[in-house]
């Protein structure tokens, strides 16, 4: 059996680590709370993912040293600022190749960097045997309770992928493959903004009319950025770019929908982050968007506008006022 170990014990690495343990593999979680640690170990529970009893056979331990002993592959499933300084440390501990799978979904904020290049500035080149992203519409929560999900296995690499698709598909969570992996990252990423977006416009009372413009639309401008920096915007038709952005754009278990709900009804940022309790990925890829999209020359108008909601402290509807007046053009 592979020795798996999942970098971060928060309710996605935690919901997966728990499927990979279920298919017989041995996984241990890596976590820097010993709350977590010892919740996962005696209970058999995280608090992250409430009312569900983990199988007993999955652990956890917060030394790294442990945790990446013999290790075959190693899933990060941390928030993207805090993935360079893990890598940093597990670079220093790492003696072997090993399989890399990204789960986190983000964009550096001072870099612009996906993940994968991410990996490839922190870790030796002797010690990446191959790196995949697993990305889609996929809520922990759902997943946990063995609801019918399907994600999208992506590497530069396609025996790679497709290694991950095996090792991760079951009867209730199915894994397509990819090579397009900039596409996949870049709009795994990129729709956290947009549902952000979507639970503004519910917070201010606007209807399924407006969502349904906000999805599409959004789509163009993930496109225009994916497109742009060497994806495949065809790709953005699937799993990884429709099917993410209806997941996060429509569901209350949408960490980053959430957060825009309470901006919409008027809360501040700071008070939005702290009643959401969990790291809003979509804030931090927003800026980097805005970012990036001037640099490149892009025209990303909802992007700009969220962008001015939560760090110019622009009035949403006055935002949504502007987006409806631009010029006039075609689809």
């Amino acid at each position: 059996m592979e020795r798996i170990t999942v970098i971060g014990g928060g309710s996605w690495g935690t919901t997966l680590a728990n499927l990979l343990v279920e298919k017989g593999y041995s996984v241990i979680i890596y976590d820097v709370s010993e709350e977590t640690v010892n919740e996962i170990n005696e209970c058999h529970t995280n608090q992250k993912l409430p009312n569900i009893i983990l199988n007993h056979s999955l652990k956890a331990t917060n030394h790294l040293v442990l945790a990446l002993t013999e290790v075959d592959l190693i899933v990060l499933a941390l928030p993207t600022a805090y993935i360079r300084t893990v890598l940093k440390d597990i670079n220093k501990i790492l003696t072997k190749s090993v399989v890399f799978c990204n789960v986190s979904k983000g964009i550096e904020l001072k870099t612009h960097k996906r993940v994968s290049e991410i990996v490839s500035d922190e870790l030796d080149e002797n010690l990446i045997k191959s790196y995949v992203a697993l990305s889609g519409p996929s809520h922990a929560e759902e997943v946990i309770l063995k609801k019918i999900t399907s994600v999208v296995a992506s590497s530069n690499d396609f025996e790679s992928a497709k290694r991950i698709q095996k090792l991760f598909s079951n009867d209730y969570f199915r894994v397509y493959t990819s090579t397009d992996l900039i596409s996949v990252e870049l709009s795994g990423s990129l729709k956290n903004i947009f549902a952000i977006a979507s639970g503004i416009v519910d917070g201010l009372g606007y209807g399924i009319n407006t969502k349904s413009a906000l999805i599409t639309r959004g789509l163009v401008e993930m496109k225009r950025i994916v497109s742009t920096l060497g994806g495949d915007e065809s790709t953005l038709n699937g799993l990884v770019g429709v099917g993410d952005l209806i997941v996060t754009c429509t569901s209350a278990l949408s960490r980053n929908y959430s957060f825009g709900l309470f901006i919409g009804k008027g809360l501040s940022f700071e008070v939005a982050q702290e009643k959401v309790k969990m790291v809003v990925e979509g804030t931090k890829t927003c800026k980097s968007a805005y970012n990036l999209s001037k640099e490149l020359d892009l025209k990303t108008p909802i992007i700009d506008s969220i962008y001015h909601i939560l760090f110019d402290n622009a009035n949403p509807r006055a935002e949504l006022n502007s987006l409806m007046n631009r010029r006039l053009i075609e689809e």
